[in-house]
């Protein structure tokens, strides 16, 4: 990759107006369309309009959680319904795997729910082998997998298919899936799956303002909602079907973004949830060579910190070279006008993340990538 200054690195940039220069893993850059739909004037959310965009709105979210169950709309961030899957899914003991900051907080929120979390830890960056979930859900005592598709902070893509169908093995065992950085960008099949609670938040890789969470529930799911005490109000996923079996929310939604959801929604049955997914990956793809070359034939020594064949095609963490920090590099980069994630928890030195995730392309990923090389060979 040639070498360029900073701005002429953003000079590539084919939208000149500005979009392409925010690449954190979340909350991503939302297209000035979407933002305008937000504008639209307020309705009751008790009545025939209302009804008639929620039917809207179903439609294309079960498209892209590949679902012909509900897709459970809250007006809340992601953690809301990660609490939800505690509440309802846990009915004693979950077996929470951990292999980076938002896995460990998924088993910290199982916790806070005053349920049992017996963690399967992995180092940061790596996966998690379903044969070892195998042999500890073989041993019983637990009722619950919690596990994170993609995990934010390293930029690691879980195998939830496979671990998904080993938790089937198991009668009672259910599998309650974070997908926050998955959905709309990774590929994803929560029917074919047999995911049993699955979700993700608005402002990741649907691209859209934050504020809304979603999530899909399989009957089993609804199954242990009906048994569960305890699990308050707010995120009693029975309230949540009955509710949306009528179509509207148990609670005032946050109609602004279901405006601007409706319009991408569009935009996302415009582009096809499979061409979304490939363009994802052609974006994964293109860091990782970029991280590749630098170490080459740069001389920088950059690598991915997930393993080959278990990367997010939204988010991937690059690891800095030996006794070097990341942290110069993301304000430098700030200062030339582009917007990265640095390393977050333990590896806040020792990465920086780029979110390549939402309505980003390959052209504006490599715009930000020749300015990131800038700064490194500086």
């Amino acid at each position: 990759m040639v070498m360029k200054s900073s701005e002429a690195a953003l000079a590539t940039t084919p939208d000149a107006t500005g979009f392409g220069r925010f690449f954190l893993p979340g909350p991503t850059e939302v297209r000035p369309e979407v933002l305008s739909a937000q504008m639209r004037a307020m309705i009751g959310h008790r009545g025939a309009d209302i009804k008639a965009l929620m039917e809207k709105l179903q439609v294309g979210l079960k498209d892209v959680f590949r679902t012909e169950r509900l897709v459970f709309l809250s007006s809340s961030s992601a953690t809301g319904l990660m609490e939800a899957a505690a509440r309802n899914g846990v009915r004693r003991k979950a077996l929470s795997l951990v292999n980076g900051a938002f896995s460990q907080r998924f088993a910290q929120i199982v916790e806070a729910c005053s349920l049992e979390s017996e963690r399967y830890e992995v180092p940061w960056g790596e996966v998690h082998d379903p044969q070892v979930v195998r042999d500890r859900l073989g041993k019983g005592g637990i009722d619950a997998i919690t596990v994170v598709h993609s995990e934010t902070s390293t930029g690691a893509l879980n195998p939830i298919e496979e671990i998904s169908r080993v938790a089937h093995e198991f009668d009672d065992v259910v599998i309650l899936v974070d997908s926050v950085t998955g959905v709309a960008g990774a590929e994803l099949w929560s029917d074919r799956w047999q995911l049993d609670f699955v979700l993700t938040g608005s402002q990741k890789a649907l691209a859209l303002p934050p504020g809304l969470a979603f999530a899909v529930a399989s009957e089993r799911m609804m199954a242990r909602s009906r048994a569960a005490r305890n699990k308050g109000i707010y995120f009693d996923l029975l309230q949540f079907q009955k509710s949306q079996e009528q179509m509207q929310t148990p609670n005032t939604p946050a109609l602004s973004v279901m405006y601007a959801l409706d319009v991408q929604l569009e935009r996302i049955t415009a582009e096809t949830l499979e061409g979304r997914w490939e363009r994802h990956r052609a974006m994964r793809e293109a860091t990782v060579k970029w991280v590749e070359e630098m170490r080459a034939d740069k001389g920088v020594g950059l690598s991915v910190l997930a393993p080959k064949g278990f990367r997010s095609p939204t988010v991937t963490a690059v690891r800095m070279p030996e006794r070097s920090s990341s942290v110069p590099v993301v304000a430098a980069l700030k200062k030339a006008g582009i917007v990265i994630g640095g390393g977050y928890g333990k590896l806040k030195e020792l990465t920086f993340r780029i979110g390549h995730m939402g309505d980003h392309t390959v052209a504006e990923l490599e715009a930000v990538l020749d300015a990131l090389e800038e700064v490194l060979t500086a």
